[in-house]
């Protein structure tokens, strides 16, 4: 039963795979690995952000503010999480990109954990 537990620290585990704890993308015989679901701990710095947009995205994601301020864009519409707890929810297909406006903590679920996705 001790193979199936797995017990550590967001801030330390997330630095070996660019934040992601869980996934499709840890060896199948860790019980991180799940095709159901991905798990981030997100830290960043003040002003960092995603240029890039996220398109033609296949997942549902969950993402919470742990600590900071972060702002989500979407097409046509701005989210910013200012509280701790603030949340937003999106759907496949929906394109985004994010900005830390204040040093922020995330977490970001979500699902399913498609194959073929890097751990970006």
């Amino acid at each position: 039963m001790a193979d199936s537990v797995y017990v550590g620290k967001a801030g330390k585990d997330a630095a070996l795979d660019r934040g992601w704890l869980l996934g499709h993308f840890k060896e199948p015989d860790d019980p991180r690995h799940s095709q159901a679901v991905e798990v981030k701990w997100g830290v960043h710095a003040r002003g960092e952000q995603r240029t890039q947009w996220v398109e033609g995205e296949v997942r549902t994601a969950l993402l919470v503010l742990v600590t900071g301020r972060f702002r989500l864009e979407f097409p046509g519409r701005s989210v910013l999480l200012e509280e701790q707890g603030d949340y937003v929810v999106w759907g496949r297909g929906v394109d985004h990109s994010w900005f830390a406006e204040d040093e922020s903590v995330v977490l970001t679920v979500r699902w399913p954990s498609v194959p073929g996705y890097a751990a970006g």
